[in-house]
Order: structure tokens, then C-alpha cells, then sequence
């Protein structure tokens, strides 16, 4: 599994923490490492590997929310936040800031990325879901990425 990948999976499982129990990032980042949640953290090579795109993902979807939850909502029809599942809607958010933001990463390879966490960690709905609400996106992100040039967000 490559680097980027383990992160994306270790910012979904802080995301989910930080809703299951209104924890700010910081604390979660903290606890997760903490507890050694799961096999990236017991590689330690592996975790000073992943550890700062993971919380590149997570500090940056927590700043953004707002943001990415009212792009998200608009691009679904008659879903509201709430109603997604929790998996659901932090993976989309994880793949919205990626493709706003990281603009190192094609946003194509963030929407294989997020449709592979929601095939994962989702139900067997959530790939399809996923995709697309994140293609209905695709176009504004572009627009976005382009008035962007090379500015990014860490």
C-alpha cells in the first residue's frame, strides 16, 4: 500500500474520531499516535512517513468544512451532511480538499483514491456515491485549480 493511501486511511479514522467524540484535530492526532491505533504507528519508519500528509488531510478538512460540506450538499440531490454516512461524507471530504488543495495530486487520482476508501470502509453503495458526487464536482474544482495557478494549502 503506498504512503499517500495509508494517510488518507489514517485521516478517515481521525475524522471519524473527531465526530464520534467532538475531539479538535490536535487531540486526535495526539491520541491516535498515542495508542498506536493501528500497524502504520507500530512501523515507525512507516508512520514518520505517513504521519504529516495524514494530518495535512485532516488539519485541512477540519479549517474547511464549511467549505467542503456546502460544495458537497450542492453536488448531491437530497442528501443533506447529516443524512450521509459518516464514512461517507468524510471520505468526500478528504478527496474535495485534496482536489482544491493538494494541487500536486490530478484530481482524477483523489477521485480513484476516495472511491477506494468508500469500497473499504463504506458500504457497498458508497464507491458508486462517492464517485458521483465527486464527478459532479470535477468541473468546478477544475475552475478553481486553474484560478489557483500554484498557490496550495498545507
Amino acid at each position: 500500500m503506498g504512503q499517500r493511501r495509508k494517510s488518507r486511511e489514517i485521516a478517515l479514522q481521525m475524522l471519524y474520531q473527531m465526530e464520534m467524540t467532538g475531539q479538535p484535530p490536535h487531540m486526535v492526532i495526539d491520541l491516535y499516535y498515542e495508542l498506536a491505533l493501528g500497524e502504520d504507528v507500530k512501523n515507525p519508519d512507516l508512520a514518520k512517513a505517513v504521519r504529516p500528509f495524514a494530518e495535512r488531510l485532516l488539519n485541512g478538512v477540519y479549517a474547511h468544512r464549511d467549505q467542503l460540506d456546502k460544495m458537497i450538499v450542492g453536488a448531491s440531490e437530497n442528501w443533506r451532511i447529516e443524512r450521509m454516512s459518516i464514512i461517507d461524507r468524510n471520505v468526500l471530504r478528504i478527496a474535495l480538499y485534496e482536489m482544491l488543495y493538494c494541487l500536486e495530486i490530478p484530481p482524477k487520482v483523489s477521485i480513484n483514491e476516495a472511491i477506494d476508501l468508500g469500497k473499504t470502509f463504506g458500504s457497498p453503495d458508497s464507491g458508486g456515491f462517492i464517485n458521483g458526487i465527486l464527478d459532479h464536482l470535477l468541473p468546478e474544482v477544475s475552475l478553481v485549480r486553474e484560478s489557483s495557478g500554484s498557490e496550495t494549502d498545507s
